[in-house]
């Protein structure tokens, strides 16, 4: 096996692909059959700068190399062989943000992430004026926030992008997006497979209101579509990856897709009826759509898939960091006890405890909000755990709880999709390190949103490995649809386990969520009176990241 690996290694017949999750950027080679052949991957973390969450760039070019080069290491170690180029790439990114460039290629203002939630007023006046649901995070939003405020850069701005776009950029030479991230900067038109021509039209009326002459269609990346190429590897994107020289320009590149997307492919959930929910430091789910919904919802958020098929997601800013905290906190008291416990041990000891808790949280009751949540109308977070003075404080139910808070905003969104517009599901699959434990918070999620659940290692490797089927299928040259390719040639076999939502457990939950959106305005309060200079460092992402890790990203 090692043999054949190390031929189609040095005969070039793999893929690669980097993904730039929130907590670590990942870079996975995969063969023909679309198997892992080698893994690497650097730890990195956001900051916390003039109240708004970024990464420098210069952090992206360092997490890149070396995992890149912990790559090269591990395929060297495992095959035997140096890596010196691959059949070909895709990178993809944490999802939407804003990256303003000046016509020098100069970075404007500090990356502004899909964290980011001060662009309130500016996602309400655009989704009342585009009749479509505008999210905080999406780079529209930025850029219209940045001209309500009077920001200088924005008189300079020659090009805006999302981190995927970046990468890709700097790599190729080319400005071009896949159409999943693209449309979570402006809408798509259904029709063209393109940016919202109406909509891009109205934008600039609106910023010469505001005072700014701009054209928003020639600031945006031009949008690909899965199977298609979207450049080369240049000399000097091969010095960017590879400093050591090893690695040789003229691997062909497929679409830069965003986190969401790869995840998608990741879990074979491009086709109608089926969708995928990824836990790690934020949460969301993923639906693909049969028919366009009824009306407007600022709960979903109307993207595609990197087909361009209609895609609705729930997108919940908070997701594991607090249980990532709590853990943290319990595995501090046991060792200042003596006993010398992994991460995964304790985060396994706690998760099965929870299966013995009380089904509908005991009288508890927690808000795992680091930061703001737009679905429940928050713009900033303070983590919260309460309790009635009846309720019985016990392990068993405390984490329970905890688990339930990590899917209760998922829930208030997918409660619109399901049960206000009737979207019906034929399989969820989850993914990511929420539900690595078997059977608790896959049993959990059945419960929260009243389907059957599927988990499995089709999605091991998370959007990384998702971003490298996609360049291998750009690179194949097949006429086939992706929702056929991935079914046919990549996911053929593959086991899952599928877990229907317990009657009682249903039931919990739904108790839970009663008390829980009956007390959101003590998670109000608490962000009104409870004031914060520097996040803490939990919020920093300074976690064991057992949880955080994004699969995808």
């Amino acid at each position: 096996m090692t043999t054949d690996a190390g031929a189609a290694i040095t005969g070039g017949r793999t893929a690669l692909g980097i993904e730039l999750g929130s907590t670590r950027i990942k870079a996975v080679l995969i063969g023909p059959d679309s198997a892992p052949l080698a893994v690497g991957s650097s730890d990195w973390e956001n900051q916390f700068v003039d109240r708004l969450w970024t990464y420098s760039l210069d952090a992206v070019w360092t997490g890149v190399q070396r995992s890149l080069a912990a790559l090269a290491d591990d395929v060297r170690r495992r095959h035997g062989v140096e890596l010196s180029s691959v059949g070909a790439l895709g990178v993809s990114a944490m999802m939407h943000g804003y990256l303003a460039f000046d016509a020098d290629g100069a970075l404007l203002t500090p990356f502004r992430t899909w964290r980011n939630t001060n662009t309130g007023r500016a996602a309400e006046r655009l989704s009342a004026e585009f009749g479509v649901n505008i999210p905080h995070r999406w780079s529209v939003a930025h850029l219209y926030q940045a001209i309500l405020d009077r920001e200088e850069h924005v008189g300079r701005l020659d090009h805006l992008t999302t981190l995927a776009g970046y990468v890709h950029w700097q790599l190729t030479g080319e400005k071009v997006l896949g159409i999943g991230d693209a449309s979570g900067m402006v809408p798509i038109d259904a029709a063209t497979g393109g940016y919202d021509a109406t909509m891009l039209a109205r934008f600039d009326q609106l910023a010469a209101e505001a005072g700014v002459e701009l054209s928003l269609a020639g600031l945006l990346p031009a949008i690909a579509i899965a199977g298609q190429q979207a450049g080369t590897l240049t000399a000097a994107g091969a010095a960017l990856l590879d400093p050591t020289g090893r690695l040789r320009p003229g691997i062909p590149l497929c679409p830069p897709e965003g986190d969401a997307g790869t995840g998608m492919v990741a879990t074979n959930s491009v086709a109608p009826r089926t969708g995928n929910v990824s836990a790690g430091t934020s949460i969301f789910a993923m639906v693909v759509l049969e028919r366009e919904l009824g009306r407007v919802h600022r709960e979903l958020d109307l993207v595609t898939t990197p087909a361009g098929d209609p895609v609705a997601m729930v997108h919940c800013n908070n997701g594991a960091s607090e249980l990532d905290a709590w853990a943290g906190l319990f595995t501090e008291f046991a060792r200042a006890l003596g006993s010398e416990v992994s991460s995964s041990q304790v985060f396994e000891t706690l998760f099965t405890a929870a299966l013995d808790g009380a089904s509908d949280g005991g009288g508890m009751l927690a808000y795992n909000y680091l930061s703001g949540e737009p679905i429940t109308g928050l713009e900033e977070g303070r983590p919260l755990f309460l309790r009635s003075p009846d309720s019985r404080l016990s392990l068993s139910t405390f984490m329970r709880t905890q688990l339930f808070s990590s899917l209760a905003t998922l829930r208030i969104g997918m409660d619109v999709l399901q049960k206000d517009e009737g979207v019906r599901l034929d399989r969820m699959f989850a993914h990511g390190g929420l539900f690595k434990t078997a059977g608790v918070g896959q049993r959990f999620l059945a419960a929260a949103i009243d389907t059957p659940v599927s988990v499995g290692d089709v999605a091991g490797e998370g959007g990384a490995w998702g971003i490298a089927v996609l360049a291998a299928f750009a690179a194949s040259g097949s006429d086939m649809s992706l929702a056929d390719y991935l079914e046919t040639a990549v996911f053929a076999g593959a086991s899952l386990q599928t877990v229907e939502p317990d009657p009682v457990d249903v039931a919990g939950f739904d108790a839970f969520m009663r008390r829980y959106v009956a007390a959101l305005p003590v998670e109000r309060a608490a962000v009104e009176h409870l004031a914060v200079g520097t996040p803490p460092a939990a919020e920093t992402e300074t976690t064991s990241a057992v949880l955080t890790e994004e699969q995808p990203a």
